[in-house]
């Protein structure tokens, strides 16, 4: 690895010094040129100089140090000011004085290839001064890189993490191949290689991943992104080249890339080298062990759409786990956990309908502080009261949360309501939708009918359209859909070319749009009763999942 930095860096040395040098060719030659340019006079006698006097062919007299330059229509002259009558050109022709210019001139270009060539000395020094530190820096890294790469043990199972039912039951078989792999061996099932779990800061990824390693009872081999991309080209990547050969010697076991994102960025126009190297040495490494070598890679980012094709393809993170915020019942499942050993007279199912928005992180912190708030009162027993007292420093403080009044949450549930049924009826498929969360399915297929994009178009559209029509008032929680409706309306009409007669233009853009608020307003009508019942649902519970929007259709229709 040594021998390849040092090959690189020395490369890189020379690329630079040779680009130096060749400036400094340019410059000479520029400088050389115009020498050559200036002294391209002929050098005349005093015979010729009198024919041209005679003949009246000069048009100009230039007196330069020792020579004097005649200078004609088609082509100019010197000779050495002692070989003419100087009176006499003089007195006929103009005449144009220059103050030893030419010497000037050259000793000006020649200060400027010394400096030229005192800077390339220098800079040579100084880059082969570079090369021999990071040569000695890369060396100390080498030797320490291995040492921060430990196996941990995870004292944390399922039971320290509330709610997440839905999750816990997808990583449910991960924990069972870690703890009998032979089990599946034996029937020739292989699992995935890489799980990635997708999600908002704050709902416990990173919990999730130590809970899967406690209750596999595996070592657990804990890893930011950031920590992968070093300044020295190469050392991201033999880092994680030592990661995996670790694990593997300690397989079953689990590796956490934790904000992935960091070291798997799509590579593009911004390029990075060490963070490129380092994301090409992730994907062998996921090519290169088998399912069977025990080794599951869980990653976790906020940002999945950032990261690199190669990454999310088959056979590497090709089992992907949406964590969204936790719902009402999430929340007091979370509350009751954090409050179980505090004594307190808490109203948990009130508190948790007052924390709408509230990440598991942020519950936490609401738990703790209510706690500090009782203990300044003098009182050993958390309240409910307290929660109330304390919510708006949390909601205020460093961690900002969107929460809602009881208003705002009507407004929300009749907006997301809205687009429940819209998406239903229009055989939009999505996951779960709730008063802070739409999860459409996102388009896997390559291709896709423009009847399907208009749909989803009028999804985007439809809870604006709801709550203009109960309210008789625009909301500014419609802005993101609105701006994701134009998007799309965008791609129909110029990415996909799917406008009438093939010219792109805005005016199809808007008449796209104007057309899908026309229908909205008439399915809206006809689906009242439905988006009233999926409101009042939202209010109660706060998530809604398409078959039950599907059970409420069937009731009314």
């Amino acid at each position: 690895m040594i021998t390849t930095k040092l090959n690189f860096n020395t490369q890189l040395w020379k690329s630079k010094n040779i680009k130096i040098i060749i400036g400094l060719i340019l410059i000479f030659t520029i400088l050389l040129s115009f020498s050559m340019l200036r002294n391209h006079t002929k050098l005349i006698g005093h015979k010729q100089a009198n024919l041209l006097y005679s003949q009246n062919k000069i048009e100009k007299v230039i007196l330069d140090g020792e020579y004097i330059y005649l200078k004609t229509d088609k082509e100019n002259y010197k000779i050495y000011k002692e070989a003419i009558n100087k009176k006499a050109f003089f007195s006929k022709y103009p005449v144009e004085v220059r103050e030893e210019h030419g010497y000037i001139f050259d000793i000006l270009s020649l200060l400027i290839l010394i400096g030229a060539f005192a800077f390339l000395f220098r800079f040579m020094k100084q880059s082969r001064l570079q090369q021999l530190q990071s040569i000695r820096a890369s060396k100390v890294a080498e030797t320490t890189v291995d040492e921060s790469i430990e196996a941990l043990t995870s004292s944390v199972t399922f039971k320290d993490v509330a709610g997440i039912k839905d999750v816990k039951e997808e990583l449910e078989e991960i924990i069972d191949f870690l703890r009998e792999p032979q089990k599946y061996h034996n029937l020739d099932i292989r699992l995935p290689k890489g799980v990635l779990l997708i999600g908002p800061p704050g709902v416990g990824k990173t919990l999730i991943s130590k809970a899967v390693a406690g209750e596999a009872n595996v070592p657990f081999f804990y890893q930011s992104g950031a920590s992968f991309v070093h300044i020295y080209v190469g050392m991201g990547a033999k880092r994680v080249s030592e990661l995996f050969k670790k694990a593997k010697q300690m397989a079953p076991s689990i590796i956490f890339i934790d904000e992935i994102d960091a070291v798997g960025k799509s590579r593009g126009e911004f390029r990075n080298d060490e963070r490129e190297a380092t994301l090409n040495q992730l994907l062998t490494e996921m090519d290169g062990f088998e399912e069977s070598s025990g080794v599951i890679v869980i990653g976790a980012t906020n940002k999945v759409e950032m990261l690199d094709d190669a990454l999310l393809r088959a056979g590497r993170f090709d089992r992907r786990i949406h964590i969204s915020l936790p719902d009402l019942e999430d929340r007091e499942k979370t509350l009751e956990l954090y409050l179980a050993q505090k004594s307190h007279y808490v109203d948990v199912k009130k508190v948790a309908q007052m924390t709408v928005g509230f990440n598991s992180a942020a519950l936490d912190t609401l738990t703790n502080e209510a706690a500090i708030f009782a203990m300044r009162d003098g009182r050993n027993k958390v309240e409910t009261s307290d929660f109330e007292a304390v919510k708006e420093k949390v909601l205020s403080g460093k961690r900002k949360i969107l929460s809602f009044t009881q208003e705002e949450r009507e407004i929300q549930a009749v907006y997301q309501g809205a687009k429940a049924i819209i998406a239903t009826w229009l055989d939009i498929e999505f996951e779960k939708i709730g008063i802070v969360t739409t999860r459409l399915t996102l388009q896997e297929h390559e291709i896709v009918s423009r009847s399907k994009l208009l749909n989803r178009i009028k999804v985007y559209l439809a809870g604006s359209i709801a709550t203009q029509i109960r309210y008789n008032e625009q909301f500014s929680n419609a802005s993101k859909d609105i701006l994701m409706a134009k998007e799309l309306a965008h791609k129909v009409v110029y990415e996909y070319a799917m406008s009438q007669d093939f010219r792109a233009t805005t005016l199809q853009e808007e008449e796209l749009l104007i057309d899908a608020v026309s229908e909205i307003n008439s399915l809206l009508e006809t689906l009242k009763q439905a988006v009233n019942e999926v409101s009042v649902h939202l209010l109660e519970h706060e998530n809604i999942a398409a078959e039950e929007c599907r059970d409420i259709l069937r009731k009314i229709f």
